[in-house]
């Protein structure tokens, strides 16, 4: 069975770069999988195993 979780992102003026990553690291440490990145809504759709 899967789990998902939506962050909202906010986009910022300097650094975005280094801020997605960020934050795409840190849940890919937690065992999350970023499925999805809306790019006109700033969200990020992530996906896990709920049995892992």
């Amino acid at each position: 069975m899967k789990e998902y979780k939506v962050v909202d992102w906010k986009p910022g003026f300097s650094k975005n770069n280094q801020r997605l990553e960020d934050v795409l690291n840190e849940y890919g440490r937690q065992g999350w999988k970023a499925i999805e990145i809306a790019e006109s809504s700033f969200r990020i759709v992530f996906e896990r195993d709920k049995n892992r």
